[in-house]
């Protein structure tokens, strides 16, 4: 793992490098990941009208979601942004396949193109529902565990590196004819649902966040590029009256991040959020809490 995260920050640096040197067209870089909610289970036909359209000047490389033993991990293209980069969209050798479905990703962009008018924008994403960040809690659904190795030594972690590895690999995102200069301004983490099932685990999540997104940071080579976080919530929709046993650990876990990071913060509407089913929530709760990473995000790069 070590020396595969090596080969990626000696793949970023020409990039960022070549970027700096030409400033021929600066593009701002935000990285989206996590598990399902962060995937987005929001239904593209209850859009506003307003959501429902490509997205101009903003680009996204929507890395191929899949379990960890699977090599087409972060496969995809880059496209204009648009509808349907929810649960159940696939990215494979160039290509997308959209799905029905969106996540917060659609008003994250919108409310960053209020804050930042006529600049470019690009995202990069990559989440696989019910994902871990603790190699014990990975089950089917994958570890995000830099140094688990699973069956053939490939982890979410990894489709993350690939991902980014992918992106990074096109000098001209937007077609213009021009390199461009990515400058990473934010990491958006929404999971640990995964984490709070047993208490074990729950207890690890601050230890476990803090090196994920010390890792993230550091592929993308900016030690202190802001992370925003998404507070997980309880639907209560089961007979115990929650359906995380442990999730008020990863809560204060969460928080604790959020207030010992100087570059961080913690987003906290999804408390208010209605549920389309017992995990994930409705439609307009995606819309908010895109809009509140994006308000969030925001405020950190003032600093």
């Amino acid at each position: 793992m070590k020396k595969q995260k090596l080969f990626i920050l000696g793949m970023l640096l020409p990039v960022f490098a070549m970027g700096q040197q030409q400033a021929k067209d600066t593009i701002r870089l935000f990285f989206l990941g996590g598990q399902s909610n962060m995937d987005g289970y929001g239904y593209t036909k209850e859009l506003p009208k307003s959501l429902k359209k490509d997205f101009k000047n903003v680009w996204i490389f929507h890395g191929n979601p899949v379990p960890d033993e699977n090599p087409t991990g972060g496969q995809g293209a880059w496209a204009i942004l648009k509808p349907g980069h929810g649960v159940g969209f696939s990215g494979y050798q160039n290509k997308n396949k959209l799905s029905k479905r969106f996540g917060l990703e659609l008003s994250f962009a919108q409310t960053l193109q209020e804050r930042y008018p006529n600049e470019k924008i690009a995202l990069i994403k990559y989440s696989r529902g019910g994902s871990s960040i603790d190699s014990l809690a990975a089950g089917k659904f994958g570890s995000w565990e830099a140094d688990y190795r699973g069956t053939n030594g490939l982890n979410q972690y990894d489709h993350f590196l690939n991902t980014v590895k992918n992106a990074l690999a096109t000098r001209d995102i937007d077609g213009n004819g021009k390199d461009d200069y990515l400058v990473p301004m934010g990491i958006l983490w929404m999971q640990g649902e995964s984490d709070a099932t047993t208490e074990a685990i729950a207890k690890k999540y601050y230890e476990h966040l803090k090196r994920l997104m010390d890792l993230i940071r550091a592929s993308l080579r900016t030690d202190d590029v802001p992370v925003v976080i998404g507070k997980i919530s309880d639907s209560g929709n089961n007979d115990k009256g929650k359906v995380w046993d442990y999730g008020e650990l990863v809560q204060h876990a969460q928080e604790k991040y959020a207030k010992t990071d100087p570059y961080a913060s913690i987003v906290r509407s999804t408390k208010h959020y209605k549920y389309s089913d017992r995990w994930h929530y409705d439609s307009d709760g995606y819309i908010d809490l895109g809009k509140e990473f994006a308000k969030a995000i925001y405020e950190l790069n003032k600093k």
